[in-house]
């Protein structure tokens, strides 16, 4: 029988430090192991039980203890999450979309970057697989072996990247591109500059043989040119080089870099989309607030955090994991592209 209110805060009292499993089980009437049951593996054991149990857990303050869990069973319920900037919006989604299943499953979910440097990424995720069941790596940066070599030591799961044999949560660019592609047709343009991302970017690489082929396939040159540098910054610096291959439209890699592009285009006094049209990447949050609103390519990450998370757990567990529904890319139209001009 559960005790009062007053006999729960006089037991914390007498106890002065935080409450254990075993005050817990005490209090409830229950073995240690029913406790364990109730909080780590809910629906193992009655209703009403469960409900007794987490009603005492949570007047005496008790919580659960990932090392202590780890003791008998080698696991922590901790998912490592590694993001190659943790400042660019794009991971936002991902990010959140990761969290919610992690939490839905009983899982704590941390994150680390590894600011676009491979040996810092190596480096912390060597270090995280110390104490986390899994890991997922976003937009990696390491090379093959490297996601190999941790891939032994724990279950790993890649957003944004693909290694043979190693599982993948990989939205399909060549939708939302063709998209892009058509209406430029359509507009009148035969001339396209891509700006590319970080060469370390496997992503940048897909989105640019993309591009190459299908912009092919509809008679548009194209012009690869820019610094790579995956920011605004980056998209300001790579100004320039875009007016000087002639082109009447631009491709970003992400749209930090078509928020830079934009801006230069503005100082310049290089009218968007009038003089040049520009279609960026990914729809991160704050692509509509400029002007004009940038038309981009819309990649569904929040559902590869989850699908990410989802699947590392199933591989934790020895499962394989279902795959959801297909990642695909669209075409998000807005103000920044527009007719060539006669």
């Amino acid at each position: 029988m559960t005790e009062s209110k007053p006999e729960l805060a006089a037991h914390r009292a007498r106890r002065g430090g935080a409450a254990t499993i075993y005050d817990v089980a005490r209090l409830s009437g229950v073995s240690p192991s029913t406790v364990s049951r109730a909080l780590n593996k809910p629906g193992r054991i009655s209703a009403k039980t469960e409900s007794r149990i987490r009603e005492v857990a949570a007047a005496m303050g008790y919580q659960l203890n990932p090392m202590a869990r780890a003791l008998p069973t080698g696991r922590t319920h901790t998912l490592a999450l590694m993001l190659s900037d943790i400042t660019n919006p794009v991971f936002f989604d991902v990010i959140r979309g990761a969290e919610r299943v992690a939490a839905s499953l009983g899982y704590t979910l941390v994150l680390a970057e590894s600011q676009e440097s491979a040996d810092r990424e190596a480096e912390t995720a060597q270090r995280l697989l110390n104490s986390v069941d899994g890991l997922i790596l976003v937009s990696s940066r390491l090379e093959t072996d490297m996601i190999r070599t941790l891939e032994q030591r724990r279950p790993v799961m890649l957003v944004n990247r693909k290694v043979p044999g190693v599982p993948s949560a990989v939205p399909d660019v060549r939708p939302g591109i063709v998209a892009a592609l058509d209406e430029l047709v359509r507009l009148g343009h035969r001339s396209l500059a891509f700006v590319p991302g970080p060469t370390s970017s496997w992503m940048s690489g897909l989105r640019e043989r993309t591009v190459a082929r299908e912009a092919a396939a509809r008679d548009i040159a194209v012009r690869v040119v820019g610094t790579r540098e995956p920011t605004v910054t980056g998209g300001e610096a790579s100004f320039d080089a875009v007016q000087r291959s002639g082109v009447t439209a631009v491709l970003a890699f992400n749209d930090l870099m078509a928020i830079g592009l934009l801006r230069a285009c503005r100082s310049a006094n290089v009218r968007v989309p009038q003089d040049l049209s520009l279609i960026g990447f990914d729809d991160i949050f704050g692509s509509d607030f400029t002007s004009p609103a940038i038309t981009t390519i819309r990649s569904p990450l929040g559902d590869a955090g989850e699908e990410a998370a989802r699947r590392l757990v199933a591989l934790i567990d020895d499962g394989p994991g279902a795959r959801g529904a297909p990642l695909r890319t669209q075409l998000v139209w807005r103000d920044s592209v527009g007719p060539v001009r006669a």
